[in-house]
């Protein structure tokens, strides 16, 4: 145990990374971001210069800001680096100085708690109007839910949802499915009662991160392995990347390790491969997203062992950490993603399939228009093993109507006695998530 604070611990990360950093340009020049941010022309030495000047307290270069804010999490310059540094680190620290540049700490603070009770809201209400609350209750959510998690004795792992897959609960329920069949016991942790901190890291407020990061890592240390089960790859990069480094150095060891699930039930192929026993005949394309290493080839690997998968290449370029990290190139996105399904008609393709939950939730509504159905990996694999989970989710979405879609939740509304008005906000921006407007082809 030391004497540092969980802010002097990450300042010293960062200048250790600092000091690290040749400035030669390479992690520039391998990130898929540049060109569509309009910094085609500009020096990358220069620009990784600038942003070592912001991170010493400088003011750096327009072309600096405007990578850090343009910054996929890709990891390609991860990948690019010969001396051991994360760029991808120094951008999020970059953006993270830029923050508390633009507001004194309590605008910051202000912002980083309406930013959580936003996401708080709908992580709330978007699974109420999907799954009962004993199904809930799985997810590790409500009373009933934290009582069935804190019981028993220590599981195998811990499984981490993250928040925003609640959105899609299907997929996470599948996650905990294709666990039970393979024989690991774990606990659900996840939630806004166990955040990762994201938004108050991007706001700014290192001192609030430190002390969610601190609470939340004493229950997620609480397995018989020492090893955390991810599910999302914005918390995968959030703890390994920028908190867990911190958290050893102001504590002095590190309290478990972090696997993406992809990752994790692909090492477990051999106990796998025997339940896979019913073939899907269909021709499969992978919608990927690099920034988790391992993460896509795995789930290339998953996918190759269900019989009776034909998996297509589509040959699209593979960009970002999830879709809703694309946000930042609103029309690089919107570009990538019409590429992609006139890529999966041309190839004829009877799926394309998506690992992460932002993912499906901009595509999914798109099956409307498009010859193929757009479906989450964990579905293929279930279906193989005779599991299945209904995507409510997408049901809701194809409706495209939000009077349609509370009448056919009323029940669940009342059940989980949501506020209606909240509910009708809730559903309105559910369907405005669609970065690529919808019959953006002939049907």
């Amino acid at each position: 145990m030391t004497n540092l604070t969980f802010e002097a611990a990450l300042g010293e990360r960062i200048d250790g990374m600092v000091d690290a950093c040749t400035r030669c340009g390479k992690c520039v020049e391998a990130c898929p971001s540049v060109a569509p941010a309009g910094l085609a022309a500009a020096n990358p030495v220069e620009v990784i210069g600038g942003i070592i000047d912001i991170l010493r307290a400088g003011s750096g270069t327009d072309a600096a800001r405007g990578w850090a804010k343009a910054c996929t999490y890709s990891g390609d310059c991860i990948k690019a680096c010969a001396y051991g540094v994360n760029p991808r680190f120094l951008l999020a620290m970059t953006r993270m100085a830029m923050a508390k540049g633009a507001k004194d700490l309590p605008g910051r603070r202000r912002e980083g708690v309406e930013d959580f009770r936003k996401l708080a809201r709908d992580v709330h209400v978007l699974p109420r109007l999907q799954l009962t609350p004993e199904q809930l209750a799985r997810l590790g959510q409500g009373e009933q839910g934290s009582a069935m998690q804190e019981s028993g004795e220590l599981p195998d792992f811990v499984f981490y949802t993250g928040c925003n897959v609640l959105k899609t609960p299907h997929i996470a329920l599948l996650a905990l499915d294709i666990m039970d069949a393979v024989g690991v016991t774990y606990r659900v942790l996840g939630g806004p009662s166990h955040c990762c901190g994201t938004v108050h890291m991007r706001a700014g407020d290192t001192e609030v991160l430190g002390r969610i990061a601190n609470r939340s890592f004493d229950k997620l240390s609480q397995s018989k392995s020492g090893e955390v089960i991810s599910w999302c790859p914005s918390c995968q990069v959030q703890f390994t990347e920028m908190t867990l480094p911190a958290i050893e150095k102001q504590h002095g060891q590190r309290p478990f390790e972090m696997t993406p699930f992809m990752k994790f039930l692909a090492a477990r192929m051999d106990r796998l491969q025997p339940l896979l026993r019913r073939p899907i005949a269909a021709r499969v394309a992978l919608h990927k997203h690099p920034g988790v290493a391992g993460a896509m080839e795995a789930a290339e690997a998953l996918l190759r062992a269900v019989p009776g998968v034909e998996l297509v290449d589509l040959e699209q370029p593979a960009v970002g950490l999830q879709s809703v990290y694309m946000a930042t190139l609103p029309e690089y996105r919107r570009e990538l993603q019409r590429n992609e399904l006139e890529a999966a008609r041309a190839a004829k393709v009877d799926m394309l399939a998506a690992v992460y939950h932002s993912d499906h939730r901009e595509l999914c509504a798109h099956e409307r228009d498009w010859p193929f159905r757009i479906v989450n990996v964990l579905e293929i694999i279930g279906e193989s093993m005779g599991l299945h989970e209904d995507d409510h989710y997408k049901r809701l979405k194809l409706m495209q109507d939000t009077d349609a879609i509370l009448a056919d939740c009323g029940d669940l509304i009342g059940r989980h006695q949501l506020d209606p008005d909240e509910a009708r906000r809730i559903v309105s921006g559910m369907l405005r998530d669609q970065p690529l407007p919808l019959a953006a082809a002939p049907r």
